[in-house]
């Protein structure tokens, strides 16, 4: 049976109080992109959040839709996050929230949201490696103006990051012409997807992947991105080890495409494996 908000509610209170307070025991918090319940959020934004820390995340991390809040909308979710006693590390943003007519805004909301970094989650530079070099000093600009509000840049990628342009993995440009203080937010599943070792990527990168998305990943094609967290290629016990002994690593978050469960269900489900395989 999937669970909803309404069902959630009334099921945890009969949990036990180990079971949901197990996720504070680890050092590394582990959150949810909540790209993850992006359907659900839309209908109830507060009635998800709430629903997802009853679970035992102890993060989130707000999409691009954030970015149409008002700041009264910004306001109340602070203040539900600050009482359910979790946090946003990290929002998602698209390019053109890093421009000069926008950056002020999400500045701003990021602020007021208490969060850390402010995550570019997507590009489209121009062919060849000038174009990656462009999104490099868009994010050293972006991290110079936002410094002196105390909040940081970062990059997830997605496939196209780690597939060879001109004799070279366009990540690796960006990390190379990026500030140490730009974060490079991995994500597993597509980095694995394009080919890429997440493991290597990691350990070549000691200190800058500071934030760490779950999300699994299939080669069987009848699968792909549709199975849960465990189910699929990622070597998460060697990716963990990784990203706490040399990555530098502040937080994980899960992240779900889909799966054959419902958006709460599995995002439920995703955790409970979380757990199992890294363990307290």
């Amino acid at each position: 049976m999937e669970i909803t908000r309404r069902s959630f509610v009334a099921l945890s209170a009969t949990l036990p109080f180990a079971m949901r307070a197990y996720a504070k025991k680890s050092s590394v918090p582990i959150g949810l992109e909540l790209y993850s319940v992006r359907d659900e959020l839309q209908k109830d934004p507060e009635g998800t959040v709430r629903a997802v820390a009853q679970m035992g995340y102890q993060c989130v991390e707000f999409y691009s839709p954030y970015f149409d809040w008002t700041e009264p909308q910004a306001k109340s979710m602070r203040k539900l996050l600050d009482d359910l006693g979790i946090h946003c590390y990290s929002t998602h943003n698209s390019e053109e929230y890093f421009s000069k007519d926008e950056i002020s805004k999400a500045r701003d909301l990021n602020l007021t949201l208490g969060t850390k970094y402010m995550v570019m989650a997507s590009s489209n530079p121009k062919p060849g490696i000038d174009g990656w070099k462009a999104i490099a000093d868009e994010l050293n600009s972006a991290a110079d103006f936002l410094a002196p509000a105390g909040l940081k840049t970062g990059y997830h990628n997605h496939q196209p990051e780690f597939k060879t342009e001109d004799g070279v993995r366009p990540i690796e440009i960006l990390a190379k012409n990026t500030k140490p203080s730009v974060m490079l937010q991995l994500d597993v599943g597509t980095c694995l997807n394009s080919g890429g070792d997440p493991v290597a990527w990691i350990r070549s990168n000691p200190g800058r992947i500071r934030s760490i998305h779950l999300k699994d990943w299939s080669s069987d094609p009848a699968k792909g991105y549709q199975v849960l967290f465990g189910e699929g290629d990622a070597k998460w016990k060697e990716i963990f080890a990784a990203a706490e002994s040399v990555g530098g690593v502040e937080y994980y978050l899960l992240e779900q495409e889909g799966s054959r469960f419902g958006e709460l269900e599995t995002a439920k489900r995703c955790l409970e494996a979380y757990h199992k395989i890294h363990g307290a």
